[in-house]
């Protein structure tokens, strides 16, 4: 039984989670091993968790080894550090169910979960990758409590939910219609709140932009190179169009030339003609060698503002310079940011706060990652209420509003040129998440502290007896 349970959990882990997650069976994955939990030892739940998570989340190997080049021994230790502290969770909802404790019980699996994924943001080197809230990014109703919680809400609530289902499972009638009422109404006033926001879009202005990925060899090329000239000229060719259609700014990919000083007026001299001349802005991405140190930039023009990455993927981006200052483009609301920047809430909640309304991102991508890593980024949209206009090469471009609603989108390689518009509405007002930040994390980690602290205690039984059916031997029977 075990065994069988444990599969069955981890396959739903492996379908529900990951790069190309189905969204739903997030919420059920848990089910399982928290129905068994109560009705065996302590050693068979935590090893029962632990195999479900790990076997969910083996899919990331080669992804976290290969794809991104990430040490073996982080990799494994934060797959199997997350097993073992999902399997504990999963022990500790045992523990509060046998000590008839099911209101905490409800809460113990998704406000440590929450817990471990905001110490592994802070802590891991990835900012907010490692969340399952991503899983269902494209649950437009759901996905808006991020405006207000961030992702840590969305977290809470996809463990909530099998958490209280398991729970009823144990208890008598009477806790029964207490716990499934307050389930109700967190769903309930969810789900009017989500209905609410993507109706009433606040929005103020309109800006038309254009995403831009060019065809260009494999490695990075040298702007005074003949094929970095040659992209040039096509990038400006898509720049000319697009601005006949009508766009006021242009987004082209991370790292799409390497330049030195001394090269870069090859690049910005051109891009800067066709901006003036057309009246729109161009943002490049590309790597620019100073002599304080090498910069993965992103450059607006004709203004010539630059923006230095300020995350880099560890051994992928040693060669760089972090960036620590904040890019706005001259006389607008737009912000500039790159690719993995955006993998951190506070730093799109601090352009928030110096009155972008929309973020310009060149991105590069993985190809496998398209989506979860572009639907990141839409999620960052909904939490500090911007719109978010990502062009990665060999990833998804990918055009965004501030409830999360996908306007345009592309897939992108290498060896093909796309390119998307979209009309992008921009909103004034703030977000609750855009102002307090991660007030839920902590406050998640309040219950979570609480939760353990009584299961050390147990509660008498309640009266009547709950039915044969559903009696639970007591701990000490095990």
């Amino acid at each position: 039984m075990v065994v069988v349970v444990a599969a069955v959990s981890a396959v739903l882990w492996h379908f529900g989670s990951g790069l190309h997650p189905i969204h739903g069976l997030a919420l059920l994955a848990p089910l399982p091993v928290l129905l068994l939990a109560p009705r065996v030892s302590v050693l068979l739940t935590l090893v029962t968790g632990m195999l479900s998570w790990l076997g969910g989340q083996a899919q990331m190997w080669r992804y976290f080894t290969g794809t991104l080049e990430q040490p073996v021994a982080f990799t494994a230790g934060l797959l199997v550090g997350s097993a073992v502290a999902f399997g504990l969770l999963i022990l500790l909802f045992r523990a509060l169910i046998l000590r008839h404790r099911p209101g905490l019980a409800v809460l113990a699996l998704p406000a440590g979960w929450v817990a471990v994924e905001y110490l592994v943001s802070l802590v891991g080197g990835t900012g907010a990758w490692w969340s399952i809230a991503y899983t269902q990014a494209e649950v437009l109703t759901f996905v808006q409590m991020a405006s207000v919680t961030g992702v840590w809400g969305l977290t809470f609530l996809i463990l909530f939910a099998p958490s209280v289902v398991a729970a009823l499972v144990y208890i008598p009638w009477w806790q029964r219609l207490r716990i499934a009422a307050v389930a109700l109404v967190l769903v309930v006033a969810g789900a009017a709140f989500g209905t609410w926001r993507l109706r009433d879009t606040d929005e103020t202005s309109t800006v038309r932009v254009g995403l831009v990925a060019v065809s260009q060899p494999p490695d990075f090329v040298p702007i005074d190179s003949a094929e970095g000239q040659d992209m040039l000229t096509r990038a400006i060719t898509e720049i000319e169009r697009l601005a006949d259609q009508g766009v006021r700014v242009v987004v082209l990919p991370e790292k799409a030339w390497r330049t030195t000083e001394a090269t870069l007026p090859q690049l910005s001299g051109p891009l800067t003609e066709v901006a003036a001349r057309r009246g729109i802005h161009v943002v490049a991405g590309l790597i620019l060698a100073r002599p304080g140190g090498t910069i993965n930039a992103a450059i607006d023009y004709p203004s010539g503002v630059t923006y230095a990455k300020h995350y880099l993927i560890p051994g992928l981006e040693d060669e760089f310079v972090e960036g620590a200052d904040y890019t706005l483009v001259p006389g607008e609301p737009w912000a500039l940011s790159v690719c993995f920047d955006l993998d951190r809430p506070n730093l799109v909640r601090k352009n928030r706060g110096l009155g972008a309304t929309l973020l310009l991102v060149p991105a590069l991508d993985f190809t496998d990652d398209h989506w979860l890593h572009s639907r990141m980024a839409v999620v960052r949209g909904v939490e500090s209420g911007m719109g978010i206009a990502r062009a990665p090469q060999l990833g998804e471009l990918v055009a965004s509003d501030s409830r999360g609603n996908v306007i345009a989108s592309a897939r992108t390689d290498v060896t093909t040129t796309a390119t998307v518009v979209a009309d992008m509405p921009l909103i004034s007002g703030r977000t609750v998440y855009s102002r307090l930040g991660d007030w839920f994390a902590g406050f998640a980690a309040g219950l979570f502290l609480i939760a353990l602290g009584y299961s050390f205690t147990r509660r008498p039984a309640p009266a009547p007896e709950t039915p044969p059916a559903h009696r639970i031997p007591s701990a000490a029977a095990r």
